[in-house]
């Protein structure tokens, strides 16, 4: 046999597609362990059905995970797929818009029967045809018998034999793209440690898969990949809860405090609870909680206790923890609340991203109830933002809340390890001296008060969701109660000597400037990037910072004629600048559909705003 074509790519876009039984997730995240291993850069794209169990075969029920790997640095899983994998009819049904002209098809042979393209809602049998995929290279893999003939020897009932079907298809999947089975293989041999059986049958299949490519190479070449160009260091692929859990960590650790989380498992925050609770070797103490209002008041407590206190959610939980919020505002105890944005309201599109909880952590409390607001846009760098958030609340004592989205929170990306020595050092206000003490002595740069503690002898003072005077008592003032509200918002603003000034990616002057806040990151600078190929004078500002704002921010929008706010939801911060920095007129691009943005409907929208 002559040898297989091999052809080099700079970037490529896969997408795993099945029924949400199929391992796609599983098979997503190997392949993309393996892919970052070998040294190319990626981004990934859980995409998970919102039913916990929708009817087998439908397209509710579908589950994907798409992955975007290159040579040269990759900042978003791709608008669009080169190569869809996909387990049934209903994946093709799915994911047929979200294919690249020309890409490549790979799907079960044997699942492509008439109930189940019935159950797709297909009216012919011809389902490439009725969804307008003509143009693409179709590869059908007899996968399920395939898996079955493979390991008819294993004594396993047809249920067990199925569930090694994705490793098949993974299996194919690295012989194209000439992925080593190495880690895979480890990754199997470690998870079922207790079960020799699906260790052996798992691997078994696998190789029969990446054998079954090498008798594919009359109909498909492979492809390479090369390595990235990255600076020197340890990583590893890390999503955002992760990092999330471990800047949290980390914080603790540079802080010298004790790590408490009170949380109330929802989705798509619960990971990193379970990420926390796995913890107790570095002294972190998890309480999963009956509800979301016990799960703040835990760490409400822990705050008190003189922990670093943490408490996560997502969507409607936030709302549910409101109450408790103006709770830690009023007693002014250092709370870190990281909330991972889902589509809404009430349960919505739970396992969606949506970036509409913004106005709801400004200002979704009774009374003036000021908070500091920050946002993660990558998740490698939601270690960073967990880090700082804490950081935040612990210098100033002041709640904080942390908004990431579950785009950043399942997707993934390679992390550089980094040494915690050299992170910005965390000192929290606890109180020194017995005799000066006052709970509600200001410092007069930052106006936070001093941190005690049960424990701390002389420390006493009451404290609580009652107006306190400045000595402690419980007051029902007028001029007391105006003094301490301008107090509260005016610790938050001060916070301000904490944040960065905004930089903007491009010219610092020009026709139109892109802003944009969150987990829009990756879209909005590769879509900046390509127009300024094109010639386009369009320059990226990205806001990490809500409340306070950066100081230079009026001061970077008056240099640009046109300013166009893009964010997943109806224009919440565009609503937020016109009211903090006025004086520009702010144009949106919004989207509300459960899914990030493109590059290419964003190229649309800021192209009409230049042609205008």
């Amino acid at each position: 046999m002559k040898d297989a074509k091999v052809i080099e790519l700079e970037e490529v876009a896969i997408r795993f597609s099945g029924d949400s039984g199929d391992g796609m997730q599983l098979t997503g995240t190997l392949f993309s362990d393996a892919t970052a291993l070998v040294g190319n850069d990626i981004s990934t794209f859980p995409d998970y059905p919102s039913e916990i169990r929708a009817p087998q075969g439908t397209v509710g029920g579908v589950s994907g995970f798409q992955v975007q790997f290159g040579k040269k640095e990759v900042t978003t899983p791709g608008d669009f797929a080169h190569v869809l994998v996909a387990m049934n009819p209903a994946a093709i049904k799915a994911n047929a818009r979200f294919m690249n002209p020309g890409g490549i098809i790979i799907y079960d042979s044997d699942s492509f029967t008439e109930k189940n393209l019935k159950k797709a809602g297909y009216q012919t049998d011809d389902p490439f045809t009725e969804s307008n995929l003509l143009d693409f290279r179709k590869i059908g893999v007899p996968v399920t018998s395939l898996t079955r003939e493979g390991l008819k020897d294993f004594g396993l009932d047809n249920k067990s034999v199925l569930r090694s079907k994705n490793m098949l298809a993974l299996g194919l999947v690295c012989w194209m793209f000439n992925r080593p089975l190495d880690y895979i293989e480890e990754f199997i041999r470690n998870k079922f440690a207790k079960k020799p059986v699906v260790v052996e049958s798992n691997i078994k299949v696998l190789h029969d898969g990446y054998n079954y490519g090498m008798n594919l190479q009359h109909e498909t070449p492979t492809y390479i990949v090369h390595s990235a160009d990255i600076e020197n260091g340890t990583y590893r692929n890390i999503n955002g809860n992760q990092a999330t859990a471990w800047g949290l960590i980390a914080a603790a650790e540079r802080a010298g405090l004790e790590l408490f989380l009170g949380s109330y498992p929802i989705t798509p925050a619960t990971e990193i609870l379970s990420n926390l609770s796995q913890r107790k070797d570095l002294g972190v103490k998890t309480f999963q909680a009956e509800d979301e209002i016990a799960g703040i008041a835990s760490a409400i407590g822990a705050a008190f206790a003189g922990d670093l206190a943490v408490t996560t959610t997502s969507g409607p939980g936030l709302a549910l923890k409101s109450e408790a919020i103006g709770l830690a505002v009023m007693a002014e105890l250092p709370l870190v609340i990281v909330n991972v944005q889902r589509g809404g309201p009430s349960t919505g599109l739970p396992t969606k991203t949506e970036q509409s909880d913004l106005l709801q952590a400004l200002y979704g409390r009774n009374g003036e109830s000021p908070v500091v607001v920050l946002s993660a846009s990558t998740p490698s760098d939601c270690f960073f933002y967990a880090y700082k958030a804490a950081k935040i609340a612990l210098e100033r004592m002041v709640p904080v809340i942390l908004l990431t989205d579950g785009f950043l929170g399942n997707g993934s990306e390679p992390w550089k390890i980094p040494d915690v020595s050299e992170l910005p050092p965390i000192t929290p206000r606890v109180a020194k001296s017995a005799e000066t003490f006052n709970a509600y002595k200001r410092d007069e740069n930052t106006l936070a008060r001093d941190w005690a503690f049960p424990g701390m002898a002389g420390f006493e003072h009451r404290i609580g969701g009652l107006e306190k005077s400045v000595i402690g008592t419980v007051s029902h003032d007028p001029e007391n109660h105006q003094k301490n509200t301008e107090i509260r918002e005016g610790k938050v603003q001060k916070v301000v000597d904490l944040v960065p000034d905004i930089e903007v990616c491009g010219d610092s002057d020009g026709d139109v400037l892109v802003v944009g806040w969150g987990g829009t990151f990756g879209h909005l600078i590769s879509t900046v990037r390509e127009l300024r190929k094109e010639g386009k004078n369009v320059s990226l500002a990205h806001f990490n910072y809500i409340k306070p704002l950066p100081k230079n921010t009026a001061e970077v929008f008056q240099n640009f004629k046109k300013i166009v706010v893009c964010e997943l939801n109806m224009g919440q911060f565009a609503g937020y600048l016109r009211d903090k920095v006025p004086g520009s007129h702010y144009y949106q691009i919004n989207k509300v559909k459960g899914l990030p943005f493109t590059v290419n409907e964003l190229k649309e929208g800021i192209n009409k705003l230049l042609e205008d």
